[in-house]
């Protein structure tokens, strides 16, 4: 049968009004059903699913269970008709022994709503037990001189059934001697006793046989007897005698076994064996008489197992003393025990989850949590608690029950898991506690992106690289773990003079290492920026860039490269002039170069490697100035051969040479004059007037010819000189401005000459270079250098100041 849970107060009216998807909350008093014990296994109790609002198939959608609080499980769900039912045979002596009432209290839990709503079953008791009396058969001594109206206690019987059910009624035998009454009081059970009605004669009737019945008032009636013997002895007039009525003794539950509890004493003022006492136990209990021992003889009481204060609060007992003859008395003993803190707590811990993501909100739930404890007071008194500096918190629901969730949200990369202690103490003296542990895994969470250790990084590679060759690596870190944590490397899209970076770099998805793709030259590219970016593999993928600046550094590949004197395109020889009146230091030419390789590879130093005759002129280290030893003499020949070397200061350091001829002469005629007389000397004995005659004519026609051919050849020198000249213009537009500037990397000279007179000598061909007395020397600045390239300055300081380079071819 089942009883719905009625609501008390203004309250269910007012729960009454609400909607129907509150009727869950409607119901959440406690559920009552009754069941009769020993049904069989599986019996119909009541429809939980209806009590609780919920349809059959919800019970196990909303993964509803049974929490208990005893380790056995009385009652069970059928899923199918959301019915609750019987989950063995039920023995309600066993379970609540004596109780009026036998309650078995449970909660309902709804696991996906974490909801507990607590249950009680009455077991309705049934007539199974059958009175019994502890004794087969009671010997009962009686003195033939008792007076009538004498009454001895008999013993009780016992029926372990409640109610109707138990024992309701005595009957006593017929005997003319003695009759029965049976005395009862209110919450008292009845207790038989044997009345004398008539006098004993032991010679008439020296033993007497009666049989006592007890009946319950079950249906059927179930009884038990006792067969009593009543022996007639002679005349024993004082029975024993107790010193108290009552003995009362408090003990702790914890007292020791064979612990001496109390000592009764009876004394009896006859002699010999009507005064000799034994003491027995009367009318107990047959669980307390396997708990105490009774010394027959010396009156202890003695614990003969241990004492359980959750079994019993209160033993009663009641002591016989019997003399010898056969007289009795009785008193009887109270012994209360005092709870003992001797229970642990017991929890029971139902987890929700073992795995939480990182990102779940503050507030989930990991697991419910049960404490009890079997004491009282004091000592049954519980807290529950959790150890350490963790981010989660109990919170306290009903009936002792708690749940763990989460205080803050939780972090991965701080910590990975979680071994909750959850720590259950009673407020007993000294206090006990039970520990059990939680663990929990934080699963990982794509919330970190890649980080590199540094904001920007810088990298060298040397010019004119091997393809394919690694120049860097790059390494990000992501504190996420397993496909959040693996980083894939790529370069941002941009282009270099045009052309894709793909062509120029590529760089390794896994390891992140940077390979070059062509060979670089420092003449073309000084420095390049790249931006990596690091990809995680997570879901969604996060990023992050860093800069990469690349700097090529220069090495020394290429070899000076002189300016000037340039080489004629004929195969001719330019020849520079020396004034004989020229002073020490006068400055004849300059050799002018340039490097296309910077810093030391681009310094450039000159060196006079050759002289036809040496200590004649000095070359200027840093200049390239050549300039005159030592004043010229009238020995010194006309014609002076130098080859001046330009070295750059690179590592191996490369080379560049040229050669000079310088004419020595003050005027072109001189020059000119000089040029015959280094003409084989005629033959002395040719000599004549014709000879003289024809030298002279075709010395003069030589002469005119020679002009006209000089004309002629100036013209086509300049126009092949200009257009030369714009070719290297070009080919030199990308060297730096710093390329043309001396060691001292502020200035370059370049020198002009004007070149006035040509003249053709014998058949070898020269130029002839003839410079004013005021010659000039320009400075090109930094900042003009930037501007223009260096060929073009020299060419426009011709123009303004009409100053040409002619090349003379002489004969």
């Amino acid at each position: 049968m089942a009883f719905r849970p009625k609501l008390l107060g203004c309250s269910g009216l007012v729960l009454l009004c609400l909607f129907g998807v509150f009727l869950l909350e409607a119901r959440a008093g406690k559920i009552h059903y009754s069941v009769p014990e020993e049904v069989d296994k599986g019996s119909f109790v009541g429809n939980i699913a209806e009590d609780l609002g919920l349809q059959p198939q919800e019970l196990t959608e909303s993964r509803v269970r049974i929490v208990s609080r005893g380790k056995m499980q009385f009652f069970a769900l059928n899923p199918r008709s959301g019915s609750l039912i019987t989950a063995g045979r039920i023995d309600r002596e066993e379970l609540c022994a004596q109780s009026v009432r036998c309650m078995v209290s449970f909660n309902i839990l709804l696991k996906d709503k974490m909801k507990l709503f607590p249950v009680d079953v009455e077991i309705i008791d049934i007539n199974d037990n059958t009175p019994q009396f502890q004794l087969e058969e009671l010997e009962v001594k009686m003195n033939e001189i008792t007076t009538v109206g004498t009454r001895i206690p008999l013993p009780f019987g016992q029926d372990l059934d409640v109610g109707m059910n138990s024992l309701q009624s005595y009957e006593l035998s017929w005997n003319p001697h003695f009759s029965l009454d049976v005395q009862q009081g209110a919450g008292v059970p009845q207790h038989p006793e044997m009345v004398l009605q008539r006098p004993l004669d032991r010679e008439k009737e020296a033993v007497h046989h009666l049989v006592l019945t007890a009946s319950d008032g079950g249906d059927p009636v179930r009884s038990g007897t006792l067969r009593i013997r009543v022996q007639v002895v002679d005349v024993n007039d004082n029975p024993p005698a107790f010193t108290q009525a009552q003995y009362h003794i408090n003990v702790p539950e914890n007292v020791p076994l064979g612990t001496q509890l109390l000592v009764v004493n009876a004394t009896d003022p006859d002699e010999g064996a009507n005064g000799e006492v034994t003491y027995s136990f009367h009318n107990i209990d047959h669980k307390v008489a396997r708990i105490f021992q009774l010394d027959s003889y010396t009156g202890e009481i003695v614990n003969k197992e241990p004492l359980d204060f959750e079994e019993y609060e209160i033993y009663t007992m009641e002591i016989q003393a019997q003399d010898g003859a056969g007289l009795m008395s009785r008193a009887k003993v109270l012994v209360t025990v005092l709870d003992v803190n001797d229970n642990a707590p017991e929890m029971t811990i139902t987890p929700v989850t073992t795995a939480v993501p990182e990102n779940f909100p503050p507030g989930t739930i990991i697991a419910l949590i049960n404490v009890h404890d079997q004491d009282s007071g004091d000592n049954g008194r519980t807290t529950c608690s959790i150890s350490g500096d963790l981010p989660f918190k109990l919170e306290k629901l009903v009936d002792n029950y708690y749940r763990l969730v989460t205080e803050r949200t939780l972090d991965r990369e701080f910590t990975s898991g979680y071994n909750v202690t959850v720590t259950a103490a009673d407020e007993g003296t000294p206090a006990l506690s039970t520990e059990a542990h939680i663990s929990l895994l934080v699963t990982d969470v794509n919330d970190n992106p890649p980080a590199f250790p540094q904001e920007s990084y810088s990298a060298y590679i040397p010019e004119n690289n091997p393809r394919g060759a690694s120049i860097f690596s790059v390494t990000a870190h992501d504190p996420d773990s397993n496909e959040n944590a693996r980083v894939i490397y790529s370069l941002a899209e941009d282009t270099i003079q045009g052309a894709p970076l793909s062509s120029y770099f590529s760089i390794n998805s896994d390891t992140g290492v940077l390979y070059a793709l062509r060979s670089f030259d420092f003449e073309q590219f000084h420095n390049l920026q790249l931006w990596v970016t690091a990809r995680d593999s997570g879901d969604p993928p996060l990023s992050n860039n860093v800069s990469l600046s690349l700097f090529v550094l220069d090495q020394n590949d290429n070899a000076p490269e002189i300016l000037y004197p340039a080489l004629p395109m004929d195969g001719s020889t330019g020849v520079e002039l020396a004034p004989r009146s020229a002073e020490p230091g006068y400055m004849v030419t300059k050799v002018v170069a340039v490097d296309r390789d910077s810093g030391q590879n681009a310094w450039l130093s000159y060196h006079l490697l050759k002289a036809s005759e040496p200590g004649l002129f000095a070359v200027g280290v840093h200049t390239g100035e050549v300039r005159t030893a030592r004043a010229l003499h009238e020995r010194d020949a006309l014609k002076q051969s130098l080859v001046v070397a330009v070295q750059d200061h690179g590592q191996p350091p490369l080379s560049a040479t040229v050669t000079l001829t310088i004419a020595v002469a003050d005027s072109i005629p001189e020059v000119l004059a000089d040029l015959d007389s280094i003409k084989t000397p005629a033959n002395p004995d040719d000599s004549g007037l014709t000879l003289y005659l024809v030298v002279a004519v075709a010395t003069v026609s030589c002469v005119f010819l020679a002009f006209v051919i000089v004309l002629m050849v100036l013209r086509l020198r300049r126009w092949h000189m200009s257009h030369l000249l714009q070719d290297r213009s070009r080919g030199l537009a990308d060297v730096p401005a710093s390329h043309f500037v001396g060691m001292d990397g502020v200035r370059a000279f370049l020198q002009t000459y004007s070149h006035e007179v040509s003249l053709t000598a014998d058949s070898r061909k020269s130029h002839l270079i003839f410079p004013q007395p005021n010659y000039a020397d320009t400075l090109i600045s930094h900042e003009s250098c930037e501007k223009k390239d260096f060929l073009s300055a020299p060419q426009s300081l011709h123009e303004d100041k009409k100053e040409t380079y002619p090349q003379v071819n002489s004969l």
